[in-house]
């Protein structure tokens, strides 16, 4: 089989060919159709994300495919099996040994490629702003970053929990995708403050700032988000795009009682299992029936998967990138 191989944190990996998998005790292998394509893979190849693989390895948090063995010890699964998972890592190749309890089956109902594109984007968002900020109907939700593989579920999200969305992204082109998926107000951050826009369009619906905040960017997003929220807000700290992580002054949590949320989607899964089980039943529902659909910009072949780490990392994506992996 073949695979994009990291040898060292901070080398560029190669397309190589690799002895096949074998599905050990509690594991199956999945032949794998397709893989998301995410900015935490463009961090965990320079060592830089929460969880630090053994070299070699190969990037890629989602995928989806066709279960090709199973491993002593596994129930609920046989070959031929149509499923999704979340691995640690290793999705940028044809096939991967994964352990089932990460794997979930797939609905006819659903292709593979949205299924590899939907896992964590939308998962981040629906868990984070149902179960950690608490999202009410009538909540105004600002969303940054609001036409990124992410921050677009984000704004879909938010208003299936009823709230009304501010997103910000940069420029016309972003500004007009956002709208398209449901934001009731855009802010372009390469051409308007976002904090005074904020603040003026609270004002105008009676609001004086936002309730919740989603943030994957930090640095000097996070500092104008938090001179724009209303007392008793939460921000949502999803990463570090822009690539500063904030030091946040304490004394304007204290005195408007906000609260900074952090939010890491996979060890939150790890740490709720309950609700974890309860949430990816929900988005596999809303999935399967339309409710939700990940806008898929483009997809790449496996030989020409870095093309799709480049864009993530020129940020010259609107929506999300899958690769497609052969099998």
């Amino acid at each position: 089989m073949k695979s994009w191989i990291c040898k060292a944190f901070g080398e560029k990996p190669v397309l190589i060919d690799c002895d096949d998998p074998i599905a050990a005790s509690g594991q199956v292998v999945i032949d794998i159709a397709a893989c998301g394509v995410n900015f935490a893979d463009t961090l965990i190849l320079q060592g830089k994300y929460q969880k630090r693989p053994p070299a070699p390895f190969a990037p890629g948090f989602e995928i989806a495919g066709t279960i090709r063995a199973v491993g002593s010890d596994v129930t609920g699964f046989v070959v031929g099996d149509r499923v999704m998972a979340m691995p640690d890592w290793g999705g940028y190749g044809e096939r991967i040994a994964v352990d089932a309890g990460l794997v979930t089956g797939l609905p006819d109902s659903v292709d593979f490629y949205a299924a590899a594109a939907f896992q964590i984007a939308y998962g981040t968002s629906w868990f984070g702003l149902k179960y950690r900020a608490n999202v009410q109907p009538g909540d105004v939700v600002l969303v940054h970053g609001a036409a990124g593989g992410v921050g677009l579920t984000a704004v879909e999200c938010a208003k299936l929990l009823g709230a009304t969305v501010i997103a910000t992204a940069g420029g016309a082109e972003k500004c007009v995708i956002a709208q398209s998926h449901g934001a009731d107000f855009v802010i372009d951050y390469k051409t308007q403050n976002i904090r005074d826009r904020v603040r003026e369009i609270c004002a105008g619906i009676g609001r004086v700032g936002a309730d919740v905040v989603y943030d994957p960017v930090g640095g000097n997003v996070f500092d104008q988000s938090l001179r724009c929220v209303a007392p008793g807000a939460r921000i949502l700290l999803i990463g570090f795009a822009s690539g500063i992580v904030p030091q946040i002054p304490a004394n304007i949590l204290l005195v408007k009682n906000v609260a900074a949320l952090g939010f890491y989607f996979g060890a939150y899964l790890e740490q709720n299992p309950d609700i974890a089980c309860a949430g990816m039943a929900e988005l596999l529902d809303m999935l399967g029936s339309g409710v939700i659909t990940p806008m898929i910009s483009a997809r790449y072949d496996l030989v020409d998967a870095m093309d799709a780490l480049n864009a993530i990392r020129d940020r010259r994506v609107t929506g999300k990138l899958v690769i497609r992996c052969g099998a």
